[in-house]
């Protein structure tokens, strides 16, 4: 088991962050000189490695075919637990191309050229122990059929999905990372509602007018940036019990759009609402940490955004506040705002 974790890690971190000998050394070796050793492996069970992958003799359970030009999948002892197919021209995954890889753990297959139309309904409907699936960077216009209930990993943000159903995520109830930026998407209906583990979900870079409905109440991220939202529902945060991270930057929000108190509640450390419309400052928690309001039509600058009153034991826990690029300066702000942000580090104006 050390001999497993000491490879993943290996091959997750950067060179420079190890101190240690490569154990892949021997792989990059025989790369620069034109040649690849997929046949130089401990254990043959459940096939031999593609000729033009590499399956470390160290490490049987993996398989390295990431950068090799190729345009279809190549074919996956079932012993392999992890794939990682990526930057190469890859096309298509029929049905029966993963019918064997039935142990996989992660597939890495971002950065190829697969369509949605190519993608078999059952391709990956028996990788049941799959829990990571990156499929960022290439040309899906929809989520692929039958995913893995077990997945916690989906990664399949710059892609060219308009429109996301129930169905396509039904039932992953293990999902803790969704990454769906940079797709065209413009309605998700509930989608969502059924990811009960769901602790980081990026949509930014869509074409949403409007918060989804029925976000998961354990999001501790949520990333809504580069669309084109102009108001935010009634009772938007009431729902989250573990919420600390928004980035709403990029929008079209208005002050008429955000109704009174929205971001006036406890729990949040991040807050950005940077190049929208907003005239005001919106009320905040006191327990906020970060701020960032710069490129608006902010024209006054209201103390009571951040403190109600005064004293020694209330004031903002504000450390970075950015309002650059609002239509206020420094001579706008008040001099008591030197007791209520006694602990701002940053202010911007």
């Amino acid at each position: 088991m050390r001999v497993v974790i000491v490879f993943l890690l290996s091959a997750l971190l950067p060179h420079s962050l190890s101190h240690q000998p490569d154990p892949l050394a021997w792989v990059y070796t025989r790369r620069s000189q034109g040649h690849y050793y997929g046949s130089l492996q401990a254990d043959t069970a459940g096939g031999a490695c593609p000729d033009e992958c590499d399956c470390p003799p160290t490490f049987p359970i993996a398989m390295y075919c990431d950068g090799r030009g190729l345009s279809t999948m190549p074919t996956i002892p079932s012993r392999v637990k992890y794939a990682y197919l990526q930057n190469n021209a890859i096309t298509a995954v029929p049905d029966s191309t993963l019918a064997n890889a039935t142990n996989l753990v992660w597939l890495m297959m971002h950065h190829n050229q697969l369509t949605s139309d190519a993608i078999g309904k059952k391709a990956f409907l028996k990788l049941e122990s799959l829990e990571r699936l990156y499929l960022q960077h290439n040309n899906l216009t929809s989520i692929p059929s039958n995913l893995p209930r077990s997945l916690r990993d989906l990664r399949i943000n710059h892609n060219k999905i308009e429109k996301v159903i129930a169905a396509d995520l039904e039932g992953m109830d293990n999902l803790t990372i969704l990454y769906l930026n940079d797709n065209a998407v413009t309605d998700m209906g509930t989608s969502l509602k059924a990811l009960k583990s769901l602790t980081l979900l990026d949509i930014s870079g869509n074409k949403l007018t409007k918060v989804p409905e029925a976000l998961p109440e354990h999001l501790h991220q949520l990333y809504l940036e580069s669309n084109s939202i102009d108001a935010l529902p009634e009772s938007f945060l009431g729902g989250f019990t573990q919420l600390q991270y928004i980035r709403i930057a990029h929008n079209q929000l208005t002050d008429k759009g955000i109704p009174a108190n929205t971001f006036n509640v406890t729990g949040l450390v991040e807050l950005d609402l940077s190049f929208n419309k907003l005239e005001r400052i919106p009320p905040v928690s006191t327990t906020l940490q970060h701020l960032y309001l710069q490129a608006n039509q902010i024209k006054e600058f209201t103390l009571g955004s951040f403190c109600t009153f005064t004293d020694v034991s209330n004031f903002s826990k504000l450390r970075t506040l950015r309002l650059d690029g609002n239509e206020i300066s420094l001579e706008d702000v008040p001099s008591e705002s030197s007791i209520c942000l006694r602990l701002a580090s940053t202010i911007e104006i």
